[in-house]
């Protein structure tokens, strides 16, 4: 199988080369995490090798000797430990590695669970870690790795080979099947998904109704890109409206999904709305229009955490809806303010009614209708402030991360 090169490749050279707090790596099982950081690593950890678990439970001193921190060592030397997590002691274990030795080694942790929603439960770690988020590929990571600047951030547009972005559409952007291509691997691989998500919620937490939370899986698959309702959800699985809400909760933590919610200036109204679910794999939203919507969703969160994660400000992302029903697909907020709008068609260059409707009373300078079927055009997206503009998806999705 063919290797690329990852934007995350250039994320954790730059925290290593600036930072003494450890890199936390955050993402889903075969997103890359262990691929891209065992080529920094000298000495890699495997909470789930026996060997390296016996390391572990003795303490930080004997994972050091291990590791050969009591040789002289011409550079300062990495140390990966990979879904530590699952340990239950994880968070002392690592603020006593950190503290005693924090002078002569650099720390990689990797997590396939939300890392940071570990965090709860006295912050033992704080100030000790940045936490970075890793994503599929996009259609900006296949032509680039270059990291954005503070400032106008999105980079100019730069053509996807027709090729990549085909296999983008079709397979996804996980590493394997977007490289590989192959629509029987697929099958096969996405199969072992589904039995890696059944593993992780048995192992990570309490919930005992399997039958039902596969079926509410079931039915969050076929969903994607729609306003969810709890209550009819609880009436479809046979749960009450509070679990339906916690299952889908571990379903984002484990990396099935995701939720944007409507964007309000007042955060607790937002809070208040139905959120929208979107899967975090386009491929397997099967109705053309859901994976139009999707595959754009996927590529803003991407960026927008990716945004976040490197220091370049703070970012929302959401949608825009009002009680007449009108709704534009996406908002992101920049440092507090509406940044660009986004409506996502397949093939209709008409601009949206709701497009021009929400940029002129949100006063958003950017507002966007992204065609999937559009031809490249070799123009920057954010040239042209404070008009809705129809642009293509493979421009616009190639100035993003």
């Amino acid at each position: 199988m063919e290797i690329r090169r990852r934007l995350y490749d250039t994320i954790l050279a730059r925290h290593l080369s600036l930072n003494r707090r450890m890199a936390f790596v955050s993402g889903a099982r075969q997103v890359g995490k262990t691929t891209t950081c065992r080529l920094v690593a000298r000495r890699y950890f495997n909470w789930d090798n026996v060997d390296d678990r016996s390391k572990i439970v003795k303490g930080p001193s004997a994972a050091a000797e291990q590791a050969g921190l009591n040789q002289l060592n011409q550079a300062t030397p990495v140390i990966l430990f990979d879904e530590l997590y699952k340990f239950r002691k994880w968070k002392l274990f690592l603020k006593g590695f950190f503290d005693t030795y924090a002078d002569q080694v650099r720390i990689v942790v990797t997590g396939s669970s939300r890392l940071d929603i570990h965090q709860h439960g006295g912050d033992s770690l704080i100030d000790r870690y940045f936490l970075y988020r890793m994503h599929p590929f996009t259609a900006a990571e296949t032509v680039r790795q270059d990291l954005p600047e503070p400032g106008p951030i999105v980079r100019s547009p730069k053509p996807v080979p027709e090729e990549d972005y085909a296999a983008l559409w079709e397979y996804g952007g996980y590493p394997e099947p977007f490289l590989r291509r192959d629509a029987m691997f697929s099958r096969q691989w996405h199969n072992l998904r589904v039995q890696l998500l059944r593993e992780d919620v048995r192992d990570l937490t309490r919930i005992q109704q399997m039958d039902q939370l596969e079926l509410l899986v079931h039915l969050l698959l076929a969903r994607s890109g729609s306003q969810l309702v709890y209550s009819s959800l609880a009436a479809e699985v046979g749960v009450t409206i509070d679990t339906v809400r916690r299952w889908i909760g571990t379903l984002c933590n484990l990396h099935l999904g995701f939720l944007i919610r409507p964007w309000f200036k007042n955060v607790s109204r937002s809070l208040r709305k139905e959120p929208k679910w979107f899967v975090c794999d386009w491929s397997l939203a099967e109705d053309t229009g859901r994976r139009a919507e999707t595959f754009v969703a996927c590529h803003l969160l991407k960026a927008v955490e990716g945004w976040n994660d490197l220091g370049l400000g703070t970012f929302v992302l959401g949608y825009v809806r009002d009680v007449y029903q009108r709704e534009t697909d996406f908002i992101v907020v920049r440092d507090g303010k509406p940044w660009f709008l986004a409506e996502v068609k397949s093939s209709d260059t008409k601009i949206s009614p709701a497009l021009s409707y929400f940029q002129r009373q949100l006063k958003v300078p950017f507002a966007f209708q992204v065609v999937m079927d559009e031809p490249y055009v070799d123009a920057d997206c954010f040239s042209r402030p404070h008009q809705p503009i129809v642009v293509p998806a493979r421009t616009f999705l190639s100035q993003l991360l």
